[in-house]
């Protein structure tokens, strides 16, 4: 398939690189869709520069309304779950940081993937929600992320009521972690990659190595696991000697990402 037809466009910036799903206005995510986005995220795990990777969607309407209805047929049932957990589980171990840029709709399998990254930012008007129960179904990705994220509770309101949610109330149940003007959302992508490029590529994967272990692991198995990485492989980096020395002589640092 030629780069022109793909419904996902990479781009590199630097240590940034960004995904849009460009099939406007909803982005509705179809086994092709899911499918070229699976193997975007393959290639970007397998490069060790990059610092961020933002996740967005093409227009004003929408990051993405969905999964498509017609995958949820049952001959077509495993396919989709398969290539829609595939990206979710891709997300999550990508050694960047994973940013969805949220403005408008983002909804059903939209939503699962917004959440599998590990930042959220989100325009004033955006609206989240996992609509499945009205179908008759659930999200399973969306079932097995967010109780960690938001207790049970209101991890089982929004899937068992399915009524959406504004970005103020995403971002007071902590889904958002930024929250842009309408409009803002080009330029609050820019400001959030370069903030994250300007730092340690390597001390950067290392905190998210580090926050994934404590978010999945019981607590003492989490902080022996945080200390491993700080003595054994943080403590071995050029940048953290040269982090702590530039502090030390009161200049800038000058990351060699190694």
């Amino acid at each position: 398939m030629s780069p022109a037809m793909r419904p996902v466009e990479c781009v590199r910036d630097g240590r940034a690189a960004t995904l849009t799903l460009r099939r406007p206005p909803l982005n509705i995510l179809d086994l092709e869709f899911l499918g070229a986005l699976g193997d975007d995220l393959d290639a970007l795990a397998r490069d060790p520069s990059l610092a961020v990777v933002i996740v967005r969607g093409a227009g004003e309407a929408a990051f993405s309304a969905g999964a498509s209805v017609q995958d949820h047929a049952p001959e077509r049932l495993a396919a989709m779950l398969a290539a829609m957990h595939r990206v979710v589980r891709a997300l999550r171990g990508l050694p960047a940081i994973a940013v969805a840029a949220v403005g408008g709709h983002c909804l059903g399998g939209g939503m699962e993937i917004a959440m599998a990254c590990d930042m959220v930012i989100a325009t004033a008007g955006s609206r989240f929600g996992q609509p499945e129960v009205k179908l008759g179904c659930f999200a399973p990705a969306a079932a097995a992320l967010y109780p960690s994220r938001l207790g049970p509770g209101c991890a089982l309101e929004l899937l068992a009521l399915g009524e959406p949610i504004g970005a103020e109330r995403a971002h007071a149940l902590g889904l958002v972690q930024r929250l842009l003007p309408d409009g803002g959302l080009d330029e609050g992508c820019a400001r959030l990659a370069a903030q994250l490029a300007a730092l340690s590529t390597p001390v950067l994967r290392l905190i998210k190595r580090a926050t994934a272990a404590g978010r999945d692991l019981p607590f003492a198995a989490a902080l022996a696991e945080t200390e491993r990485l700080y003595r054994d492989e943080l403590a071995q980096l050029d940048d953290m000697r040269e982090g702590i020395a530039a502090f030390l002589e009161k200049r800038q640092p000058a990351w060699s990402h190694r």
